[in-house]
């Protein structure tokens, strides 16, 4: 993303398409992630379920799946073409699960609607994040829960920076500015602060460590269409995108094991009550 483009224009654009193609290995990928969600779906058993950030709808149609064709479960995303892809999954499935492109932060949800929040690394690109935990607090039934999970620091998650360290030599990229974005619930202590300013009791932040895996034949697409890279890879020339893919790729070797990329994925699973 450049300094003068917004994360709705990234998300309709580059970042968004990018999403769509790399679906299969990024829902691979984060797998894990999506059962800790689906077994929180499977405990709560909600009528009315929201998937905020739902991407290219992974977690909300096996959460569909999960609780049958008497529960709604709608996943809300601002990106339009990883919506279109969404929507085309569901048909695909025959699911009965819906998806609503908009921003969950300003979006109009019916008040008092909604038994169960979830979120599968949607929640760090709220722009307002205290504005859109109050929106979504008005959209939640008095025994609503959410449980969302995000990214813990950069520090604890190497691999996902592994490639803007090693192209650092080769081409300029942006430093990462504090915000919106991948690292933005890092602090434990303000995460937990923003839910409770947003309307929420009880807020429970706990580490969450699992294993993520993916094809080593998918590396060096992930690592040039995702990412500070990957944005930075749409202008390059042939020269330079090789000289970078290059410099990147040994990068991986600590992560690839036995034909697989691996790595822990450091994150948080957050909960809370609206009441």
């Amino acid at each position: 993303m450049t300094a003068a483009s917004s994360p709705i224009d990234a998300w309709n654009g580059h970042s968004g398409c990018a999403w769509v193609d790399l679906q299969p290995v990024l829902d691979g990928m984060f797998r894990p992630l999506r059962e800790v969600l689906v077994d929180e779906v499977r405990a709560r058993k909600p009528h009315r379920l929201l998937d905020i950030g739902c991407g290219t709808g992974d977690t909300t149609l096996a959460a569909a799946r999960a609780l049958g064709k008497d529960a709604e479960c709608t996943g809300v995303d601002i990106s339009r073409p990883m919506m279109d892809a969404a929507i085309k999954r569901a048909r695909r499935e025959r699911s009965t699960a819906r998806f609503v492109c908009d921003n969950a932060q300003t979006h109009a949800f019916e008040p008092g609607s909604i038994d169960l929040f979830i979120s599968r690394l949607g929640v760090m690109f709220f722009e307002q994040p205290v504005a859109a935990f109050l929106n979504l607090r008005r959209a939640a039934r008095s025994e609503a829960t959410l449980c969302f999970i995000a990214w813990r620091s950069a520090d604890e998650n190497p691999y996902m920076t592994a490639a803007e360290r090693a192209a650092a030599a080769v081409i300029d990229l942006p430093a990462r500015q504090p915000g919106p974005g991948q690292f933005a619930f890092a602090d434990r202590e303000r995460t937990a602060s923003l839910l409770s300013d947003g309307g929420w009791l009880d807020v429970d932040v706990q580490p969450l460590d699992v294993t993520c895996a993916y094809p080593e034949s998918e590396l060096t697409h992930y690592f040039t269409r995702l990412g500070p890279v990957g944005v930075a890879m749409q202008q390059a020339d042939a020269a330079t995108r090789a000289r970078v893919v290059a410099a990147v790729r040994p990068a991986f070797d600590p992560f690839v094991d036995d034909g697989d990329v691996r790595f822990n994925a450091a994150c948080w699973v957050i909960r809370a009550r609206a009441s």
